[in-house]
């Protein structure tokens, strides 16, 4: 099972464990040992996982973190864990800040078996932060989260590397939620910025209070249009194909008037999905036409993946290709029916792998 197959059974899990995990220990069982597996730790062999290690620290006796991850013997990593039903941002973990001050580890996981809190020590030598570098939500994630996660596992750990990706995380982080801040409450400070660059001589009250509320609608628009230049990208609406003799054709030249509607967009999106474990995203691509979308590897007709057929009013259907590319179609009343294909379309993608 590959990593990001592996997140995904711990999604499952975590899902299940917040209706039925009650303790410290259910979540442990449930989720937070898969996870430590997960990073490619033995959790059966105690020279990599070291389960209620106990260390006097000054004053403090019988100081215990749930768990330590070692690497060649050494620690690498200390793990405190909570109930699923505890909230990370409420929780206490003094003894884990305690520990990491001490104990030869740079790095330090907070998780109650839905978020994973990583910790480093990039504001203070030998102090844990008082705020974790990265936040990985095992119930909603995306493809770049678990990337980032994969950073973490046993195989290709390097806590240099990790050190410094905790630091571009930490300031990646910290942008982002001042840009949401401003975008749902823009600051005085923020819109004087803005309005300099618009208004010549001085920034009134009355001109900031002018230009706070279109600052959000501009920061959407410019959301919008980064997105869609992205989708145009993959989606190519009329494009120039090349016929097994290499001669160039264009589908439908006659009939040039071409709108890829949202269906057609969230049917593309949901084959993505299913492809996105066996090659990257971007080799997925669409081609929209005006009778039928196509989707390729490679935007490569020689390549096709699957049709859609959703132009006509009463029925949808999609076209799915066999190992000499025959094409059967099969109707579909809901867009979640293209998953009951997912083996098929699995299928035509590997083959050109």
């Amino acid at each position: 099972m590959d990593f990001a197959q592996r997140v995904k059974d711990l999604a499952q899990r975590s899902k299940h464990a917040s209706e039925h995990a009650l303790t410290e220990e259910a979540t442990k069982t449930s989720v937070i040992l898969p996870l430590i597996q997960a990073l490619g730790f033995d959790i059966f062999n105690l020279n990599e996982v070291t389960p209620e290690f106990v260390s006097d620290i000054g004053t403090k006796k019988g100081e215990k973190v749930d768990f330590v991850l070692r690497i060649d013997g050494k620690p690498a990593i200390l793990v405190e864990a909570k109930p699923i039903s505890t909230s990370l941002s409420a929780a206490q973990y003094s003894q884990l800040f305690r520990y990491f001050s001490v104990a030869d580890a740079r790095l330090a996981i907070l998780t109650n078996g839905r978020e994973i809190w990583f910790f480093s020590d990039t504001d203070e030598p030998n102090k844990m932060d008082k705020k974790p570098f990265f936040i990985f939500d095992l119930q909603s994630f995306d493809e770049a989260k678990v990337k980032d996660l994969s950073r973490f596992h046993k195989s290709v750990f390097n806590i240099d590397a990790v050190l410094e990706a905790a630091s571009n995380l930490k300031f990646v982080t910290a942008t982002a939620d001042f840009f949401r801040e401003q975008i749902d409450n823009p600051s005085d400070e923020f819109v004087r910025l803005i309005a300099r660059q618009m208004v010549d001589g001085s920034i009134t009250k009355a001109v900031i209070e002018q230009i706070r509320p279109v600052i959000p609608k501009a920061i959407d628009e410019m959301i919008r249009e980064r997105i869609q230049d992205k989708l145009n990208i993959a989606f190519k609406p009329d494009a120039t194909t090349q016929t097994e003799t290499g001669q160039s054709t264009r589908e439908d030249a006659d009939k040039p008037e071409v709108a890829t509607t949202e269906e057609e967009i969230q049917a593309f999106l949901i084959v993505r999905a299913i492809g996105a474990r066996l090659i990257p995203l971007n080799r997925i691509t669409m081609r929209d036409a005006k009778s039928y979308c196509s989707v390729f590897v490679d935007d490569n007709n020689r390549k096709p993946v699957c049709r859609f057929y959703f132009n006509s009013k009463s029925t949808k259907s999609i076209g799915i290709f066999d190992s000499e590319k025959n094409e059967t179609r099969h109707a579909i009343d809901d867009l979640g029916k293209i998953f009951e294909y997912a083996p098929q379309i699995e299928a035509m993608i590997k083959s050109y792998c």
